[in-house]
C-alpha cells in the first residue's frame, strides 16, 4: 500500500466492512423476528442500519406498537429497561450492555422521602433517563419532549423533578404556577457546553439559529432561539429557512439533521468542545450484529420486584402525553 494511497483504501475497507456488516444485520434480522431501535446519538452507521430512530420518548411509543417479537435497542441501559418494562413480553436486547447514563443514577431515595414529608400536594417526576428502580420512587416519568406538557397537566402544585436540575429548571421557567423543587443531576456531556462558547459561534455566524436541548446550562439555554428535544431541533432546523443552525447538543444528531436538509445549503455548528456521548459511542455496528448471532448475554431484564412499579411511571406518561 503506497502512503499517496492509503487514506483511500482505508476507507474503502471500512466501507466493505459496513457493508458486509449491514447485510449480516438485515439477515440475522430477519432471522430473529427483530426491529432495530436507535436513538438519535448513537453512531451515524448504526442509525444507518436502524428500522426506525428516534429521541426517548418516539422510541418508547415505537416499541410499545411494533409487532415484532425481538427489539434491538441501539441506546444506553436506561432505555433498554423503558423498551423491557413497555414490554414484558417481548425480548429486548442491548448491542452494548455495558452503555450507561450516568445522570441515570444522579439520584438518593433518601431526597425523595425528605422532600415527600416536606409536602403534602407533590408528585414525584422522573426523566425517562433514569434507573428502573428509581422510576419505582416516582409518580410518573416525561421526557424532554414531553416535561412541559405533563407537569402542566398534573392536578399537584408541588413537584419533585429528578434526576436532571437543567430540565427541571427548564419546565420550572414555563410554568410559573408550579413549585417545582429541583435535584442536582445532570447531564455530563450538556453541562461542557458553556455560554462563552455559543457567543463565539454567534460572532462567526452572525445569522445562525441557536437550538439548545434542555439539559443545556441555563446560561446556555438564555442564549438560544429554540429549545427542545433532540426531535424537536431536528424539525425546527428543517422547517427553517435559516442557513446556519448553532447546535447545543450531542454531535450525534448531525446525521439526522444532514439526512433531512439534504440537497440545502443549511450547515450546522457545534461548540469548540465537541459534545459527544461516550456511552451512545459504544454501540457499532460489529455489536448489533453480535447481539442478534447470539441474543443471550445482551438480553435485558428488570427484576420482578421494580417492573411493575417501574412500569406505571412509564404507561403515566403515554396516558398522560395522548391527551
Amino acid at each position: 500500500m503506497s502512503e499517496a494511497n492509503a487514506p483511500q483504501q482505508r476507507a474503502d475497507q471500512a466501507a466493505g466492512t459496513i457493508e458486509a456488516l449491514t447485510k449480516q444485520i438485515q439477515q440475522l434480522k430477519a432471522q430473529r423476528d427483530a426491529v432495530i431501535l436507535a436513538h438519535y446519538y448513537v453512531p451515524p452507521e448504526v442509525q444507518d442500519v436502524a428500522d426506525y430512530v428516534g429521541d426517548s420518548f418516539a422510541l418508547a411509543k415505537l416499541a410499545v406498537d411494533l409487532p415484532q417479537q425481538t427489539i434491538v435497542l441501539c441506546g444506553v441501559e436506561f432505555m433498554g429497561e423503558s423498551a423491557k418494562l413497555l414490554n414484558p413480553e417481548k425480548r429486548v436486547l442491548l448491542p452494548e450492555p455495558g452503555a450507561d447514563c450516568p445522570m441515570a443514577h444522579m439520584v438518593r431515595k433518601a431526597d425523595i422521602d425528605r422532600v415527600r414529608a416536606e409536602h403534602d400536594d407533590l408528585t414525584v417526576v422522573c426523566y425517562v433517563n433514569s434507573t428502573a428502580e428509581a422510576k419505582t420512587w416516582s409518580d410518573v416519568c416525561v421526557t424532554s419532549s414531553n416535561a412541559v406538557k405533563i407537569c402542566r397537566a398534573l392536578p399537584q402544585r408541588n413537584i419533585l423533578f429528578i434526576p436532571d436540575m437543567n430540565l427541571g429548571r427548564y419546565v420550572a421557567e414555563q410554568l410559573p404556577e408550579k413549585h417545582v423543587i429541583l435535584n442536582k443531576g445532570y447531564c455530563p456531556r450538556h453541562v461542557t457546553i458553556n455560554r462563552q462558547q455559543i457567543i463565539d459561534l454567534e460572532e462567526a455566524y452572525t445569522e445562525a439559529v441557536v437550538m439548545a436541548h434542555p439539559e443545556c446550562p441555563a446560561d446556555v439555554l438564555d442564549e438560544a432561539d429554540f429549545i427542545g428535544s433532540t426531535k424537536g431541533m431536528i424539525e425546527h432546523a428543517t422547517a427553517s429557512d435559516a442557513r446556519d443552525f448553532i447546535v447545543c447538543t450531542v454531535v450525534g444528531i448531525l446525521r439526522e439533521l444532514e439526512r433531512r436538509n439534504a440537497g440545502t445549503s443549511k450547515r450546522f455548528h457545534f461548540p469548540a468542545t465537541t459534545p459527544r456521548c461516550v456511552n451512545m459511542d459504544q454501540v457499532t455496528l460489529p455489536k448489533v450484529a453480535a447481539c442478534l448471532q447470539n441474543p443471550a448475554p445482551y438480553e435485558v431484564h428488570v427484576s420482578e420486584e421494580l417492573a411493575p412499579a417501574a412500569r406505571v411511571t412509564l404507561e403515566r406518561m403515554l396516558e398522560y402525553a395522548a391527551k
